[in-house]
């Protein structure tokens, strides 16, 4: 294992990287390790240990592919002691298979057929430069297979051409070509104009391949895959050949005029087509990566937003024809009633039915899906209130409904309400939404979401375990409470998984509510190493050591007793009283297995424990003046919410039920590379109008006020 190359490629020190690996074969998580490991990693972030991950995990695939190509090239009794020691001083995937390359099992190409009619001792003739008389040569070579000169002196160039590909100089002077200069270019293909209308912009289309961005990449490879789009990469080919006759064109004249065509032909054939492939394949990586990169950090931030907290709700899924549907949750979440109303054909009797479960259940909050009628139903609902007046001591929210359909025809949402219909699982997803977005999310497939960019255009399994990252990060961040979650919260928890996170709620159902965290190591199948794993990232209200309801380990428990009994205090009067804490001098606590870091963090946590990192919500309201599309015009000033951001900008919904785009360069008066560096997702906007396209269904918004 190369830690140097690990460390380089995640931007760390040897040490660093030695430690957090060291970790990770332990089985420790990226959470774990941030959290509770600090002297380890030298005090690495969640971001800069999932680098080492990454990089690690890549150098095991390069171990595992040089074994089996050590192994290949063995069996066939050519594996020399030099091309050995070639083969085990390389780190790179790329140059791994150079150098297997000559050694691979092919299918039958014109070189092999060339050689099994005897023309490989003319090729090297040819290709060492020797030869005077290629042609006089040539014509020595003839038999029933080979019919002339010309023949002869064709399959001599074909095995040349073979060995020219083949050459790991050759291909890292043509790769250094496409690296320095390739260009990504695109046509329509005959007859696909009308049919590819969307693509437009792409029919005549050239970019450097280094500078396109995710976004363009990935939208030309989808019109390539559509059948619309012709899609090239080409370097500077007369660099490439220059660059390949410096390495080969050398002996005699009548040798370099084979050459120069072995070697035209073997560029053409061979390495563009071969390289172009791989730069193709690494330019669409990059792109997927970018598009990750936006769709993880849009998740984030959704499953960060502020949560309303444990009250009891009154949720809304609004619908006209079909009616409202309308649920009460209590302050755990759980589903206490059900209705429908029709507060557009009989709003007196809808208004009867909302203002008797509001005072029944004594509703503190009303959460109204953002879907079709969502604008009319909060007029609804908001006049009710103001007409009661209670419209000061219940708060009405607009919730986002992206993925609540999802969740209502799920097998999660069968399994928690197999008796109720798909509409009432909606309503009630989209009121626990509000209560608390990060534990309701969790149970939605992350792509249905509906933020980011391209997600259905990226390498799946990479997107899929990117955003399980996302997930696990959020809930160890915001911690989970061991009596009250869900399995589907528990198995995002470090160290625990689905199987474990079911256990844990089996336990609870059989024995009651967890007293102390130490109980958790009664949970069948759950040994000492989960526990280690997970167990500072669960809370546990009211217990009996106020310690299980902060993020202070197990580990750490004896520390922080002998820190009160030094203060001559109780470990609950460390937590609550400040000039307790602060008689305490950390510096006397330094050992050889706890370093400042990790003290500085459990006195952080005594002082707040237990402290949630998501913002206070805020209400919100629309422009009432503004409907529908047709009611914008340019130059209003608006105010909306962010619903998603892409590398090009950030749609803004301002409650016309479709959302309009800031584009990047209208973010802000300076130059923007990252439209994160000024929003994020859920944020509270004014924008500008700047056009409405209503037959193109856009809507161009600005920042710039």
């Amino acid at each position: 294992m190369n830690y140097t190359l690990i460390a380089q490629q995640a931007a760390v020190s040897d040490k660093q990287a030695r430690n957090t690996i060291a970790l990770f074969e332990e089985g420790a998580t990226v959470p774990f390790i941030a959290r509770y490991r600090k002297e380890a990693t030298g005090g690495l972030d969640e971001v800069q240990i999932g680098a080492v991950k990454e990089a690690w995990q890549k150098q095991q695939d390069v171990e595992k592919r040089r074994e089996a190509i050590l192994k290949s090239i063995e069996e066939q009794g050519k594996l020399t002691p030099e091309l050995k020691k070639k083969i085990e001083g390389v780190f790179s995937m790329t140059e791994l298979e150079d150098l297997y390359l000559p050694y691979k099992q092919k299918r039958k190409t014109r070189a092999t057929i060339a050689i099994e009619k005897g023309l490989e001792p003319l090729a090297k003739l040819i290709f060492e430069g020797k030869e005077r008389d290629p042609q006089g040569k040539a014509a020595t070579f003839l038999n029933d297979q080979v019919a002339n000169a010309g023949d002869a002196l064709q399959g001599a160039r074909d095995i040349i051409a073979e060995w020219i590909n083949e050459n790991q100089e050759a291909r890292t002077k043509v790769r250094y070509t496409f690296q320095r200069g390739a260009i990504i270019t695109s046509k329509v293909k005959k007859k696909k104009e009308e049919e590819g209308a969307k693509y437009r912009d792409y029919f005549e289309f050239s970019e450097p391949l280094a500078k396109i961005p995710s976004h363009r990449l990935l939208a030309l490879r989808r019109g390539e895959e559509e059948g619309i789009l012709s899609v090239d990469i080409s370097p500077d080919e007369d660099a490439a050949l220059e660059a390949l006759d410096k390495l080969f064109m050398f002996g005699t004249e009548a040798c370099k005029d084979q050459l120069e065509l072995a070697i035209g032909d073997s560029y053409k054939r061979l390495l563009k087509p071969s390289i172009e492939t791989e730069f193709s394949n690494l330019s669409k990586e990059k792109a997927d990566v970018a598009a990750i990169q936006v769709f993880t950090e849009n998740l984030r931030q959704l499953l960060l937003a502020s949560p309303l907290g444990q009250k009891t709700v009154l949720a809304i899924d609004p619908g006209y024809r079909t009616g409202c549907k309308v649920v009460v949750l209590d302050s755990q979440g759980n589903l206490i009633a059900d209705h429908v109303i029709y507060p557009f054909d009989k709003p007196s009797e809808a208004g009867a039915r909302v203002s008797e479960l509001i005072r029944k259940f004594k509703v503190e909050a009303i959460a109204v899906g953002n879907g079709t009628a969502g604008r009319e139903t909060e007029d609804f609902v908001k006049k009710l209130l103001d007409g009661s007046g209670q419209s000061a001591d219940i708060g009405l929210f607009m919730v986002s409904e992206q993925g609540a359909s999802i969740y209502s025809a799920s097998e999660v949402a069968r399994e928690e309400f197999p008796d109720k219909d798909v509409t009432v699982r909606g309503s009630i997803s989209i009121g626990r939404r509000l209560m608390d977005p990060l534990a309701e999310l969790v149970k939605i497939d992350p792509k249905s979401i509906g933020v980011g960019q391209y997600q259905h255009d990226v390498d799946q399994n990479s997107l899929r375990n990117a955003l399980d990252v996302v997930v696990e990060s959020c809930v160890n961040s915001v911690g989970v409470n061991l009596n009250t979650s869900s399995k589907h919260l528990l198995r995002y928890v470090s160290g625990l998984g689905p199987a474990l996170a079911q256990n844990i709620v089996d336990f609870r159902a059989k024995n009651g509510n967890f007293k102390s965290r130490q109980q958790l190591l009664k949970v069948p199948r759950l040994g000492a190493k989960a526990f280690e794993q997970a167990a500072g990232f669960l809370r546990i209200e009211g217990g009996a050591n106020p310690l299980d309801n902060s993020a202070v380990h197990p580990e750490r428990y004896d520390l922080v007793a002998q820190m009160a009994k030094d203060a001559g205090a109780t470990v609950k009067d460390l937590m609550q009283k400040p000039d307790v804490r602060r008689q305490i001098k950390i510096e006397r606590y330094v050992s050889t297995a706890v370093g400042l870091p990790t003290l500085k963090d459990i006195l952080a946590e005594l002082e707040k424990p237990s402290r949630d990192p998501r913002a206070e919500m805020k209400k919100f309201e629309f422009d009432a003046t503004v409907r529908k599309p047709e009611d914008l015009k340019v130059g209003m000033i608006l105010p909306g919410i962010v619903t998603n951001i892409t590398a090009f900008g950030a749609f803004v919904d301002v409650g016309v039920k479709q959302d309009g785009l800031v584009h990047v360069s209208q973010m802000a008066d300076k130059f923007i590379k990252d439209p994160n560096e000024v929003v994020k997702l859920q944020q509270h906007v004014t924008v500008k109008v700047t056009e409405v396209d209503l037959s193109r269904k856009r809507i161009a918004l600005s920042m710039k006020l």
